[in-house]
Order: structure tokens, then sequence, then C-alpha cells
């Protein structure tokens, strides 16, 4: 479950995406104009991160997925992607998830394990949280028995428009231009009101 705040956010998580987007190696353009589709999130079982994954469209129809952890502490393996002040949180760093072990493990769980994207609940003016619809649904296909791989160091290369993570003796394939294909193993798939689409797939 991933429980979230109604806070004033400066600068917004759409204007960090679309700053950091040019320098990200899987991103060709240099102006994005993004229209966000929507996000899903893993749960970080410590509570301590914030893993959430966005959809937004490009000018020119397409569509990239970027990864993001969300975290009150810097952490110096891991690419810095913005920084923002979180009225409830503080300040948080922003980091290219796929750099970051905690998302890299819930990745792979999800897949391995056949699981599907965090529930979203969101606390208003004091409420009691409220559990909101996600705008993107997102599911492993593997055999239900997760992974168990606790990652403390992930490897990354990019391939293209992808990223290729290797970690804990496993290799997980993050398509951020997410691909209409069916995928030959343990995959994590991806649907939203306009599309889906193979978001990750292991290797």
């Amino acid at each position: 479950m991933a429980l979230l705040y109604s806070a004033d956010l400066s600068p917004s998580k759409q204007d960090v995406i679309t700053a950091w987007l040019p320098a990200a190696d899987y991103y060709p353009g240099t102006a994005p104009v993004l229209e966000p589709l929507g996000a899903y999130r893993f749960d970080d079982p410590d509570g301590e991160v914030g893993i959430e994954i966005h959809l937004v469209r490009d000018a020119d129809g397409a569509v990239y997925q970027v990864p993001l952890t969300y975290r009150g502490a810097p952490l110096p393996t891991a690419q810095l992607v913005g920084q923002i002040e979180h009225s409830v949180l503080g300040h948080r760093y922003v980091y290219d998830a796929t750099t970051d072990p905690v998302y890299v493990t819930q990745l792979l769980a999800t897949i391995d394990g056949g699981g599907c994207e965090a529930e979203q609940f969101v606390h208003i003016d004091g409420a009691e949280p409220r559990k909101i619809t996600n705008a993107v649904r997102a599911r492993g296909t593997g055999t239900g028995l997760a992974s168990g791989i606790a990652v403390t160091e992930a490897r990354c290369a990019a391939v293209g428009t992808d990223t290729v993570i290797e970690a804990g003796g496993a290799t997980v394939v993050v398509h951020h231009r997410p691909v209409d294909t069916e995928p030959a193993g343990p995959a994590l798939l991806g649907e939203w009101d306009t599309g889906r689409a193979l978001l990750a797939h292991r290797r």
C-alpha cells in the first residue's frame, strides 16, 4: 500500500521530469513537451523510499516510462534527477530509480512473484486515508514465487531506449519506450487508459 499526501511540491514532479529528460540516455530530444498519462507505484517494505513510475507522452506522440524514487537523505551511488520541497515530508531527493536498489528489488519481486502495482491511498485535510484509482496498472507474469533477491547494488547500462540492470545475479530490462510485444519470459506488463505495453522483462 502506498500512502500519499495532498501536499504542495516545489518544483512539481512534472517540472522535474521535464528538466531532467534531456540528460537521460533513453531520451533523444532536447526540449520535451510532456503530457502526463499517469503513474504506478511499488511499495518499499521499510517505508523509507517512495517508488513512483511515471508514463508521459511527448509532443511527437512517443510514450516514455520514467521510474523515480524519492528519498529523505542522499544516496550517493544513485543518479540524482532533482530535488523537491514537499510541504508534508520536507526536502526530498529524486533519483533515477533504475540506479536505486530499492526499486530494482521491488521490480524483480513484482515480475517474478506475479505481483501488481501498489494500491494508493491519500491523506486529504487530515481525514482518514482514501483509496484512489490507479491510472496505470502494472502486473508481473512470473510464477507467483517472489525472487527473494535483496539488491544492494545495481549496475546499469543504456541500450537504445532501454536500461539493462544487473543485480543480485539477475538481469532485468526496463523499457523506457514501452513496447507492444509479447514477452518471452517473466515480465512486467502495463495498461493505462489509452494503451497497453511491455514495461520490463527478465533476461
